[in-house]
């Protein structure tokens, strides 16, 4: 219900903001190796989607080109994930076919699914408000704040004791509880994966396991996002050279979240998040203060 009234909204040309065609070929190809980047990253895409353009002096690329933009970083978890999906959907299969709902991957995703659901909502709620031009939700200020905001929780999550949990001890709450932290994520500077990974850390989960069910859990939520902004592009008469950047944007963004996936995974294997909270803690206040001193403007 809530995807069938996402996608029949009408869509004026008016409504979405088409910066990122009037950045070319060779700026596109740069914002989507950074949206791959630091998409699948806990630092916020749509944060360097705004940093990055007006540190370099560029036209804010929009948050219609943000949000389809994550579908590069679908392509790069479905390739990464591929055998777990496949032994979840299949377990999955063969557990509501025995009515066995006790097993592990029909618990995981259902957990998905339910945790899909507040996402869901916010999008809609949000949707207009976001994509218009100017949006005041796309000011440099909303994600230096919602950047530090963000640094806090991750380092509570992060004090909060051991973190053991492993995959196959994950619940329906678990996803639902991820997935209510997920429906912040909309708003630029929150980061998708910084608060699914935040709040699943929070619940105890070993790290590599919380980036893991992080990225699964996001599947169904990118998906439809990425599916809603091109149904919105597509209503609002994006012309076939804009169709072009946006692809060869999505390319550029799909190699890079691929190699940041092996990376995170690998690094959060013996890590703790803690560079990451350092990183948004600093990214926050550089913001606030640039803008302060007039060294960046929205």
């Amino acid at each position: 219900m809530m995807v069938s009234l996402l996608l029949t909204t009408p869509t004026h040309p008016s409504d979405v903001d088409f910066g990122f065609v009037q950045l070319g070929w060779f700026k596109v190809i740069v914002l989507g190796i950074v949206q791959g980047i630091t998409e699948l990253l806990p630092i916020s895409s749509t944060a360097h989607l705004r940093v990055v353009p007006a540190l370099l002096g560029w036209q804010d690329p929009g948050s219609a080109f943000s949000a389809a933009m994550q579908l590069a970083s679908l392509i790069a978890v479905i390739t990464y994930f591929w055998q777990d999906i496949k032994e979840l959907v299949g377990g999955t299969v063969r557990a509501v076919a025995r009515r066995n709902y006790q097993s592990e991957p029909f618990r995981i995703v259902v957990g998905i699914v339910v945790g899909t659901i507040p996402i869901c909502i916010s999008g809609l709620l949000l949707k207009k408000l976001l994509n218009m031009p100017d949006s005041p939700l796309r000011r440099l200020e909303v994600v230096g704040i919602a950047c530090i905001v963000m640094s806090l929780l991750l380092a509570l999550a992060e004090m909060q004791g051991k973190h053991n949990r492993r995959f196959n001890q994950l619940t329906l709450w678990d996803g639902l509880l991820v997935g209510v932290a997920q429906a912040f994520a909309p708003i630029p500077g929150v980061s998708r994966s910084g608060s699914t990974i935040t709040a699943a850390i929070s619940l105890k989960m070993e790290r590599e396991t919380a980036a893991r069910f992080s990225f699964l859990l996001g599947i169904p939520a990118v998906l439809l996002a990425g599916a809603v902004e091109l149904h919105a592009l597509f209503q609002a008469h994006l012309n076939a050279e804009g169709w072009l950047i946006l692809l060869v944007g999505l390319i550029s963004g799909s190699i890079s979240a691929f190699f940041a996936i092996f990376l995170l995974l690998r690094y959060l294997e013996k890590q703790s998040t803690w560079v990451f909270v350092w990183y948004r803690l600093g990214l926050g206040i550089f913001l606030l203060v640039s803008l302060k001193t007039g060294f960046l403007h929205n």
